[in-house]
């Protein structure tokens, strides 16, 4: 079936005033369907929708919502109204780098909440419809942090482990029922995203495109289970699957310290005796 029969009439993205999220709803609306974008942001909202409305034609409804706020995913749904939404593009999240010790509890809360509780409760709440259709899908973005431990930014890859198995599992438990789940795994993407968590250079080399990473997604929703952008990133995740855990904690550890200018415990000792030796 055609891509706007399938997941029509409406799709709803959380986090689209930038990076995927944009992208997401830009492309879904190149494929006919009309979309439903959330953020906080409410002026880049507002111009979103007006390009997507002037070179697509078709509706777009603007939600301005923190989706940390008390009661938002209620709020959401009595937006949505009777809006048919047969596609979930669960994109809203953030992250951070750093040694654990230094970071914030409450913004490492957050990032918890964002990451995982809104998720949960917005498919939650969602999805019934989608089953009660007999058709929809739902795009859930995870990481290529979802396969390892990332230490320096220990708290946003075990949020991205829960993204992950979390549509893995709704894909069994609502496939049967016609929908389809896709987990989205990108690594390093030209997105607003490195910028907030405070990483500016890929583990891997060069960073992806993010209207690439969503195009290709939105070609593999039904197709695939989890999608991980990129072959570089699709060698390391399945060569962590091979290695003993504590090795590829320590690579992971090495890779992401380097990345991020933090030396590990027993190099900062050495450096400090050789100082103290001067």
């Amino acid at each position: 079936m055609a891509f706007l029969d399938t997941y029509g009439p409406w799709a709803l993205i959380t986090g689209a005033s930038s990076g995927l999220g944009e992208h997401y709803a830009r492309q879904i609306a190149a494929r006919g369907l009309h979309v439903i974008v959330v953020a906080r942001r409410a002026e880049r909202l507002r111009t979103l929708a007006q390009e997507i409305q002037a070179e697509y034609g078709v509706k777009v409804l603007e939600l301005e919502l923190d989706l940390l706020s008390e009661n938002a995913i209620p709020r959401l749904v009595e937006k949505i109204g009777r809006r048919d939404v047969g596609l979930v593009v669960s994109n809203a999240g953030f992250g951070s780098s750093g040694p654990f010790l230094e970071q914030d509890p409450q913004m490492l809360t957050r990032m918890i909440r964002l990451n995982c509780d809104v998720p949960m409760r917005l498919l939650h709440a969602l999805s019934p419809h989608l089953v009660r259709r007999g058709n929809g899908g739902i795009i859930q973005l995870a990481s290529t942090a979802s396969f390892q431990c990332t230490p320096w930014m220990a708290v946003y890859g075990a949020s991205k482990v829960f993204d992950l198995h979390l549509a893995e599992a709704l894909m069994v438990e609502l496939g049967p029922q016609g929908i389809d789940v896709l987990a989205v795994c990108p690594g390093h993407t030209a997105t607003e995203f490195h910028q907030v968590a405070g990483v500016t250079e890929s583990a891997m080399g060069g960073a992806a495109q993010p209207e690439d990473v969503v195009r290709q997604s939105l070609e593999l929703l039904g197709k695939k289970l989890t999608f991980v952008h990129g072959r570089a990133n699709r060698v390391l995740t399945f060569s962590n699957r091979l290695a003993p855990r504590s090795l590829a904690a320590w690579m992971a550890g090495r890779i992401l310290g380097k990345r991020l200018e933090i030396q590990e415990p027993e190099e900062k000792q050495a450096q400090d005796s050789s100082e103290g030796k001067s």
